[in-house]
């Protein structure tokens, strides 16, 4: 292994892509401290120190951040616009017919895809920007927060102090955009996922100290050993596949003979990724939301299904809203993996080209064969997915650790996700200089 570590820095152009890749995370994080125009830097600093965290969906935002949410810096929004900007292009070729064009026109028309994603990125963090600073002004942004700080973070409320914040922290999730894409250009490894990764990553020492203090030692190494469990379980299920035998018949094209060869579909365990648990938290945030805009005035009750949903739909640690929660997200796994992965198209393909399922017969049979295991693939790659989603929650009702519970929930998910994709890229970047890689 340390062989293997010292060709990667011996081998020129490898070391100098890790290099430049390194750089720009460097900056990367950089920039997540650097606080925005018009914020109380002091004042934000004294709320993260007596409060619990970020509320509602910024719990999660904050994450994907790196914490810069909570500071409000200029890269407070962190890569989250870009996350759900290629979510919803991906989801717009089932609903628009253009698009699902450009999708099968190859590179130009995945390109044009990529641009519109950019343009949507920019709007939304316009609109996300605006909510965020919103929400600063109001005093709501910290869950639990009851100091006088926590409702003074912004120093200006003019229109023009507020456009400015707009404005820059717009720019930031667009420099954010541009810095993943020149790690993927020139960097090792999708740029993208490794700032998602950095940004997660950079959490994690703040979640395990906090919990070192709060519940003392002997529960810190019990968390490291049951986050070990975890991430070796979850390294289990993201490598799992079915691999369904394909074979292709011979067939000549002049005087060259093709196919003949056997090849196979590899069907992950969790082929919907991440995308379910982000569909679900959003979704469990809505009724939230709505609760928070119908607060009565001074001296009035709430009315009751204001209350309900606070008592219910406010508080991980309670069991209707898991159960809520790990049922949206099997639902939404399903979904994700029927819009991602379509049996007709794939059949069809392999029907063009010679290719045949030993036992299956070509088209419409091979289509069903495929849904078939495709749903039945689905099933325990949407528990798997429930059940991860849920640790987070179930650390935070049995020993009061913080929510965002490092070892568990989209975090692990991604950490492991990017870095078993990061390995590889460096593994076959290896094979192809020294014929032996960084895996054996």
């Amino acid at each position: 292994m340390f062989n293997a570590i010292g060709r990667i820095f011996r081998t020129p152009d490898l070391r100098r892509k890790i290099g430049f890749t390194l750089g720009i995370v460097a900056l990367f994080r950089l920039g997540s401290f650097i606080p925005a125009p018009f914020v109380d830097f002091t004042n934000v600093q004294a709320c993260l120190a007596s409060t619990q965290g970020a509320s509602g969906l910024y719990e999660l935002v904050n994450v994907f951040s790196g914490g810069a949410l909570l500071q409000l810096s200029v890269f407070a929004l962190g890569i989250m616009p870009y996350i759900t900007a290629s979510i919803i292009v991906q989801l717009l070729r089932v609903v628009i017919p253009h698009f699902e064009t450009l999708y099968k026109e190859g590179q130009a028309g995945q390109a044009k895809l990529t641009q519109y994603t950019r343009y949507l990125t920019i709007a939304l963090g316009v609109l996300q920007s605006t909510t965020l600073i919103t929400v600063a002004r109001s005093g709501a942004l910290f869950s639990g927060a009851s100091a006088t700080e926590c409702s003074q973070l912004i120093t200006n409320d003019a229109w023009y102090a507020i456009m400015l914040m707009v404005v820059t922290m717009t720019a930031g999730t667009g420099l954010i955009m541009w810095l993943g894409e020149l790690i993927t250009e020139r960097g090792i490894g999708n740029g993208m996922s490794l700032l998602i990764f950095t940004s997660i990553a950079a959490t994690f020492p703040g979640s395990l100290w906090a919990i070192a203090q709060a519940r003392g030692w002997d529960i810190f190494a019990l968390v490291l050993v049951v986050g070990l469990l975890i991430v070796v379980a979850v390294v289990f299920v993201e490598q799992s596949q079915r691999r369904i035998p394909v074979q292709y018949a011979k067939r000549m094209v002049g005087r060259r003979t093709y196919g003949g060869n056997n090849t196979y579909i590899p069907i992950k365990v969790n082929m919907a990724g991440v995308v379910p648990v982000i569909f679900a938290s959003s979704l469990l945030y809505l009724p939230a939301l709505i609760a928070q805009f119908n607060q009565p005035a001074a001296g009035e009750e709430p009315q009751p299904w204001v209350i309900w949903i606070q008592n219910y739909l406010t508080k991980g640690d309670h069991p209707l809203y898991m159960l809520l929660y790990f049922l949206l997200i099997v639902g939404f796994t399903y979904f994700y993996v029927a819009i991602t992965f379509n049996p007709d198209e794939v059949a069809e393909n392999m029907k063009k080209y010679g290719g045949f399922i030993p036992g299956i017969r070509a088209g419409r049979p091979t289509a069903e064969y495929l849904d078939y295991v495709l749903t039945r693939i689905t099933f325990p790659g949407s528990l798997y997915l429930g059940l991860v989603a849920l640790l987070p929650l179930i650390a935070f009702a049995w020993f009061g650790a913080n929510q965002n519970f490092p070892f568990g929930g989209a975090s692990i998910l991604i950490i492991v996700g990017v870095g078993l994709e990061t390995v590889k890229q460096i593994d076959a970047q290896l094979q192809q200089r020294h014929y032996e890689g960084l895996l054996r």
